[in-house]
């Protein structure tokens, strides 16, 4: 099966699977095109147990079909309350079954009755008929033709309500439509309409999918424009630094150049590709580079600037250094440092740096599909970090990347973060693992395949980014209590827009 590709393509598919109440997913068992135009040969591919969905794709580029709780492998009647038809075109629109007691059918022919003679009884005509070519379209004829099956009949069609028939003939798969109570829907009656495909695929409900976020958030465009706007708006309460620095640490490939990127993407609204970041296996990131955060392209820059710094060592003793992260948190690395994992610093830089040169909060950032599988030595390091740190007065949290590989459902899309039970797990290691309470983590999703920003990841990154800027912002609070200034309420008119 892994050869043959659904007919929907992705964007059809998201607004199916947004039919459901809770995320699912669709494994692919027929298709028309591949396994044969034969409602028996349909039929045998539903598994003995599970919930499905059969497509019917139209010459218009709709699809319309019906999804069952039941297998239709064997029997001829299902009643079944979770049932219902669906279309989809631009939008995706479910119509519910209000007479569950017939809600799908599979016909056979009657003995002695030909297979052709029986759709024809099935669709409502006068007597036995069977679809007839006429004028390139197929009609409903008056004569019969009658036979002694040989074996036990096959099946001629599959049906929901009277609404949706599906049945067979001369290689190829047709589709009645009908006005049914059976149904919600109004579809106007259709007959013998030729399909360009029809599909089964079986619903997996994805399981991992708690019934209640165990954390609050509304994924609504206001709520990204509210967080942009909370960000923006920002001013530290220590008057004598107008940016906080954070210092990202991470492991190897655990995506801190992609969290900057993909910061600047939400405030410039599409998806930036600064030469930051590569997929290769060792640090790309040699040097010390400070990314300041503006509003806007060419606006006003935020209260908040992002340091990035070679990967932290690992088992190998290569990449950063404990002394290489001290002396950049004390300001003693100037901007564009080389750093060199043979040449530790050791505070060789000893300069006087003021509060605004140093860094005022650290950020590990680690991927959460490899939290299970960091080394020992990594683990130890993160843990000595934030131990020394912490002596230290440094605020520190956790943020989480490539969320969207731990659980299917946030994969679909990251609104299910905080609904996940895998991800919740996951959060809880990574706090473990350096330390922290689970309230310190922040799971983030980074633009690294998308061309265009998504409402939902903004508000993942935009949520991350006000906690980092607040935790902060409460340190140097509490560190600097006789450098703090009143900041007035903002009163201008904001400048956002979605």
């Amino acid at each position: 099966m892994a050869s043959i590709v659904s007919s929907l393509g992705d964007e059809k598919e998201l607004r199916m699977q947004g039919l459901f109440d809770q995320p699912v997913r669709f494994h692919l068992l027929y298709k028309c095109s591949h396994h044969g135009a034969d409602i028996s040969t349909l039929l045998s591919k539903f598994d003995e147990s599970g919930k499905f969905v059969l497509a019917v794709f139209l010459q218009s580029g709709v699809v319309r079909g019906g999804f069952t709780s039941k297998s239709l492998k064997a029997g001829k009647e299902f009643a079944d309350a979770e049932a219902f038809l669906f279309e989809v075109e631009r939008n995706a629109k479910r119509f519910r079954v209000l007479s569950s007691a017939s809600a799908v059918q599979v016909h056979f022919p009657d003995s002695g009755q030909s297979a052709l003679a029986a759709v024809g009884s099935v669709f409502g005509a006068p007597s036995y008929s069977l679809p007839s070519a006429r004028g390139g379209g197929f009609h409903f004829g008056v004569s019969a033709v009658q036979t002694q099956p040989a074996s036990p009949p096959s099946p001629v069609a599959v049906s929901f309500g009277k609404a949706l028939h599906i049945y067979s003939n001369d290689s190829k798969l047709y589709v009645n439509f009908c006005k049914d109570l059976t149904y919600s829907c109004g579809w106007a009656e259709e007959q013998s309409v030729r399909c360009v495909d029809v599909e089964l695929h079986r619903v997996q409900d994805v399981g991992d999918v708690l019934p209640n976020p165990w954390r609050e958030m509304d994924w609504y465009n206001e709520t990204r424009r509210s967080l942009r706007e909370k960000f923006v708006s920002y001013k530290l309460v220590v008057k004598t630094v107008s940016q906080a620095r954070a210092l990202l640490l991470g492991p190897v490939g655990s995506g801190k150049s992609s969290l900057i990127n993909s910061i600047k993407s939400t405030m410039l609204r599409r998806v930036i590709h600064l030469p930051n970041v590569s997929t290769t296996t060792g640090s790309f990131t040699k040097k010390l580079k400070s990314y300041e955060i503006r509003e806007e392209k060419g606006g006003p820059l935020t209260a908040l600037t992002l340091c990035d710094v070679m990967a932290i060592e690992d088992e190998d003793f290569t990449g950063l250094s404990l002394s290489d992260i001290l002396a950049v948190i004390k300001g003693h690395t100037p901007e564009g440092y080389q750093f060199q994992s043979d040449d530790k610093l050791n505070d060789k830089f000893t300069s006087s740096s003021t509060l605004k040169d140093q860094v005022h909060g650290v950020l590990f950032v680690l991927d959460a599909s490899k939290v299970a599988s960091y080394s020992v030595s990594q683990r130890n390091i993160l843990r000595k970090l934030h131990t020394t740190l912490s002596d230290m007065g440094i605020p520190q949290l956790i943020v989480l990347t490539h969320v969207d590989q731990v659980c299917c459902a946030v994969k679909k899309d990251v609104k299910y973060v905080y609904s996940s039970q895998a991800l919740q797990e996951t959060m809880q290691k990574a706090a473990e693992m350096v330390g922290l309470p689970l309230s310190y983590v922040l799971p983030v999703k980074n633009y690294v395949s998308q061309l265009s920003v998504d409402c939902n990841t903004d508000i993942l990154l935009l949520s991350a980014v006000n906690c980092i800027l607040q935790a902060m912002d409460d340190a140097l609070e509490d560190q600097y209590p006789g450098d703090i200034t009143v900041q007035q309420t903002q009163t201008q008119t904001p400048r956002f827009r979605l």
